[in-house]
């Protein structure tokens, strides 16, 4: 018996740690770590996994005490899970959650995670470290199979969002960017570096699902070989140029410069079929999960550029108008929707010169 506290999370009953994270990037209190705040993180995994709708083998590569690797095995039908931690004190917190669950269908492992993949091949590989996930995107990628999904967290937050820009550009060989559209950014900087990584074993990625929230960047994207995926992959990488002076975003065909950003993954961010498909019901945190599912299912991600309400007010020295307000004017002229990335950002196919007028006509009838 591990000496823990036992909670619930979805459908599944946990032992984790008596002290243990609830918050942020969190800490490790004991030898084996868990945040309760990730619990949305593992809801958005047995989401996408049930909506696959088919037999997976699945690999969580770091599983600390396995709350995601049981849940998974728990609820999701159809799958055959390894719940694999280097540290020898998760291993006794993932035993006691498989049996406290009556799982046949999860087996522990302790095995450094490039062992594992090399050894083994699997439908779905969960990437999920404390910290930059770089230094394991080669295994990770060695793990898949063919059509295999990937997912990966990223919680050096910081780096990404472009507070520590020179640990971005070393680490993801990508300048990051600030202010407004850092988090969107840092998104996609992620994305380009699993797409970058991808190509060199001539492999290419189709996004399902990608997001930000709370303290991390989370993305899923479908594996695909061949160098012509490679190729059509790489394509969409791209820079982006911020004008601060005008707010004026654009895919840049200069590299360095002021500015200028990037690489970054300009591509799409969801599979509207799979995110469709996916249900709420009964997951942990399910009405955060049913408010970002239906922004998910809306938003223009082949915009790859979102603006801010604060950004304009400050920008045109005019006070904010309604959100609901704004976002009726600009879609009678363009379609505009809600991002995920804030709740006050927004998207629109609509020029910043359009943007700016209209934004000034909700401000004055706020």
């Amino acid at each position: 018996m591990v000496d823990g506290t036992r909670i619930r999370e979805g459908q599944t009953e946990l032992i984790v740690p008596a002290q243990h994270s609830s918050g942020g990037p969190g800490k490790i209190y004991d030898d084996v770590f868990f945040n309760e705040q990730m619990a949305f993180n593992r809801d958005v995994s047995i989401m996408l996994l049930r909506a696959l709708g088919r037999d997976m083998k699945v690999a969580d590569c770091m599983a600390a005490t396995g709350s995601r690797s049981v849940r998974i095995a728990n609820e999701v039908p159809g799958t055959e899970v390894v719940a694999n931690d280097i540290n020898p004190a998760a291993i006794p917190y993932m035993e006691e959650n498989i049996a406290l669950n009556g799982l046949t269908n999860c087996r522990p492992s302790r095995k450094n995670l490039q062992v594992l993949l090399a050894e083994e091949t699997f439908d779905y590989v969960d990437l999920d470290p404390f910290g930059s996930p770089i230094p394991f995107l080669h295994a990770a990628i060695q793990g898949c199979r063919r059509g295999a999904i990937l997912a990966v967290t990223a919680t050096d937050t910081a780096p990404l969002a472009g507070a520590h820009r020179t640990k971005c550009e070393r680490r993801y060989c990508s300048t990051p960017m600030r202010g407004y559209m850092c988090h969107e950014s840092g998104l996609r900087i992620l994305m380009g570096a699993v797409a970058r990584e991808l190509a060199k074993f001539d492999m290419g990625m189709e996004p399902v699902l990608s997001f930000y929230a709370d303290h991390y960047f989370r993305t899923y994207v479908r594996v695909r070989k061949g160098a012509g995926a490679a190729d059509s992959t790489l394509a969409q990488l791209i820079h982006v140029a911020l004008d601060p002076n005008t707010l004026q975003r654009s895919v840049s065909t200069v590299r360095d410069g002021e500015h200028i950003y990037g690489p970054m993954w300009g591509g799409k961010l969801f599979d509207r079929e799979i995110v469709s498909k996916m249900d709420p019901t009964g997951m942990a945190d399910e009405k955060r999960c049913r408010k970002m599912l239906d922004i998910w299912s809306e938003e223009l991600d082949e915009v790859p550029f979102m603006y801010d309400v604060s950004e304009f007010s400050s920008h045109l020295k005019v006070p904010s108008p309604r959100y609901d307000t704004l976002l009726e004017l600009l879609n009678k002229e363009g379609r505009s929707t809600r991002t995920h990335i804030s709740p006050t950002g927004f998207k629109s196919v609509l020029s910043v010169d359009d943007i700016k007028r209209i934004f000034v006509q909700a401000s004055e009838t706020r």
